[in-house]
């Protein structure tokens, strides 16, 4: 009888303690505890519906700058490039960009197969970013997650290119540049950094895109403005004339959904909820921004006697494209700073461009290449010598390897965007042609008006 009894207390405390000890192990295997990771999750998905409003952005941004005649158009080809993005990046891009163990040439090409999906027997909850072996947020997050997450960045490269061509291109084409673009080119060289390449092994630091993102779509966007030659009318006798866009409401709106998105775009590349990284990156990411407006505005003000809305609102989101790269290892100063050059940069980068007859309605290649080059270099200048990580993945951030980083992507992203916009050009052509471009490529590629019945817009 004692011993009965002597068991029946002795039971159920060798069940606690197997219990106790069956979750320490968990806990010692699991990079967070169960509450963390959804913590992190949920944090990433609200990052992806920030950067997904981006998209919003872009489009009344590109539309505000550009004439009301082609506003259908424009956002047409914003709306196909987020299907676009998503569906190449889940038939291939995605593991370009994360190949794994599937290199093919060296750390410069790699490819885990078509298709996204996880081996039989692994749990999604434990999958880290791009899937093993390199992951640098392993727990954190779902492998699904993860995969939106990325594939809206996927779409964002080639929005950039769409702004830069606009009011003469033609819609098929430009979608037929897309698909090939952001499929191969984009997930291609992104590997060389995010996805364990041969940059990443040599210490170069884009923390969420400055070059990967943003200067891919410029370099893109750059190979198209040469190949398309400017609008009609843009330069007359030798000079520059202005091609006002037909709504300033429009541009303010998609800039501060812009600023609002890169909350996400910047906050989430923390890949995780940890609170101090993410409002540390948030700190330097709005403060750029700020910044950015700025020292375009005063820069506008010096130069062209007069605060430019279209400069002011543009210096704001080359703030955020040079603070991008560098957002979580740079200092609250450096930011401040990063954004009054890029800012004040983006003004005469943008009269540059004009004065070279590269017509660009949006300014795109000034915000996303000039801006984005320079805030990669940024890095190498204000974050030169800090120790990044605390693994054996750990790296030294130094100028030239930013320099190096820079040239390595736009060797490849400017000859790759001249090429695909090259053979489109010599096979069935990229520019509508000037009786539609007169008229507007709403008549011409849709049949349709964004503004039907108002006269009011109808020469516009």
């Amino acid at each position: 009888m004692i011993g009965r009894s002597l068991w029946k207390r002795v039971l159920p405390l060798a069940a606690l303690v197997v219990l106790l000890a069956g979750t320490a192990m968990a806990q010692e295997e699991s990079p967070v505890s169960a509450e963390m990771f959804a913590v992190n999750n949920t944090w990433m998905m609200v990052s992806t519906f920030l950067v997904f409003i981006m998209h919003l952005g872009f489009a009344t941004v590109e539309s505000g700058l550009t004439r009301a005649k082609n506003t259908v158009n424009i956002l047409c080809k914003n709306t196909a490039i987020v299907a676009i993005g998503l569906l190449t990046y889940v038939l291939m891009g995605f593991n370009l960009m994360y190949p794994g163990d599937g290199w093919i040439l060296g750390k410069v090409l790699g490819f885990a197969g078509f298709g996204i999906g996880l081996a039989e027997g692994v749990d999604a909850t434990m999958a880290g970013p791009g899937a093993a072996p390199f992951t640098y947020g392993a727990g954190g997050y779902t492998y699904w997650t993860d995969f939106l997450f990325q594939g809206m960045f996927a779409a964002t490269a080639a929005t950039i290119v769409s702004g830069a061509v606009a009011e003469r291109i033609k819609l098929g084409p430009f979608l037929i540049f897309s698909t090939i673009y952001v499929m191969l080119v984009y997930p291609a060289v992104g590997s060389w950094k995010w996805g364990g390449g041969w940059l990443a092994e040599r210490g170069f630091h884009d923390f969420a895109g400055s070059t990967l993102v943003h200067s891919v779509g410029g370099w893109a966007a750059l190979a198209g403005i040469i190949l398309l030659g400017p609008r009609l009318g843009k330069y007359v006798n030798g000079k520059s004339r202005p091609i006002m866009g037909h709504s300033m409401p429009l541009l303010a709106i998609g800039v501060f959904l812009l600023w609002l998105g890169w909350f996400g775009f910047n906050g989430g590349s923390v890949l995780s909820a940890d609170p101090s990284a993410v409002s540390f990156v948030l700190t330097t990411t709005s403060l750029a921004a700020a910044a950015g407006i700025i020292g375009a505005m005063v820069m506008s003000w010096t130069v062209q006697k007069k605060p430019d809305l279209t400069m002011v609102l543009n210096g704001c989101l080359a703030g955020l494209v040079g603070i991008t790269a560098g957002a979580d290892v740079v200092s609250v100063q450096a930011a401040v700073l990063i954004g009054l050059i890029c800012g004040a940069v983006a003004v005469i980068s943008v009269i540059a461009f004009d004065r070279l007859r590269l017509d660009d309605p949006v300014g795109a290649t000034t915000v996303h290449l000039v801006c984005g080059v320079l805030g990669t270099l940024f890095v190498g200048i204000f974050a030169n010598g800090v120790v990044v990580g605390s693994s054996a993945d750990a790296y030294t951030i130094s100028f030239g390897t930013q320099l190096l980083g820079v040239l390595a992507y736009a060797a490849v992203c400017f000859p790759a965007g001249l090429l695909i916009f090259g053979l489109l050009k010599l096979t069935v052509g990229i520019r509508v042609s000037p009786e539609e471009e007169l008229k507007g490529l709403d008549i011409g590629e849709h049949g349709m008006e964004a503004y039907s019945g108002f006269q009011f817009f109808s020469n516009m």
